[in-house]
């Protein structure tokens, strides 16, 4: 990541998880240092609100060569283990939004907050199944809910043994 490009090597963004509580998700830089001031070039090009935040952009210029490796084989998702460690994630569990998005969604999706009723994780049911990155919310929602009313322990060790043996279907750019 060093070699690749200026700046750190880590990644920390806002997230909210189980109850809306706050905490700082780790991952491996995959942009330039100042992608976040290239979005509104991005949002006006790409058509999209100018002034907030982008969802992932299929082959975004912001992301370096290193960080397409690292989105496509989900490599810099990795350090959120260390967000596992000190408890604001789980393993497993629907995965952890920007409180910008989370706002948007409670207004427009029935039940989307019913996801904050389990801590987050770094793989889950949606992910599994390919609902991840630019895919439908609603089917997201779908499968995080199924994954809430349906937990067992068995589900989690089925969802972990789905990610390592099929990979994350749908990569994010």
């Amino acid at each position: 990541i060093k070699l690749d490009s200026k700046g750190p090597v880590f990644f920390r963004q806002l997230r909210h998880g189980r109850a809306g509580s706050e905490f700082h998700i780790f991952k491996f830089r995959t942009m330039v240092q100042d992608a976040e001031a290239q979005r509104f070039a991005l949002a006006e090009q790409n058509d999209l609100e100018g002034g907030g935040p982008l969802f992932k952009l299929h082959e975004d210029p912001r992301v370096t060569r290193i960080g397409r490796f690292l989105r496509k084989s989900s490599i810099d998702e990795l350090p959120q283990l260390i967000n596992v460690l000190l408890g604001d994630m789980s393993l497993v569990g629907p995965r952890p939004e920007r409180p910008v998005f989370i706002s948007r969604f409670a207004k427009t999706i029935p039940s989307y907050m019913a996801r904050h009723r389990v801590k987050a994780g770094i793989t889950g049911w949606a992910q599994v199944n390919g609902w991840r990155g630019n895919t439908s919310l609603q089917k997201r929602i779908e499968y995080d809910l199924y994954y809430i009313e349906n937990w067992s322990v068995g589900l989690d060790i089925k969802i972990m043994w789905l990610t390592v043996l099929k990979g994350i279907q749908k990569h994010a750019y």
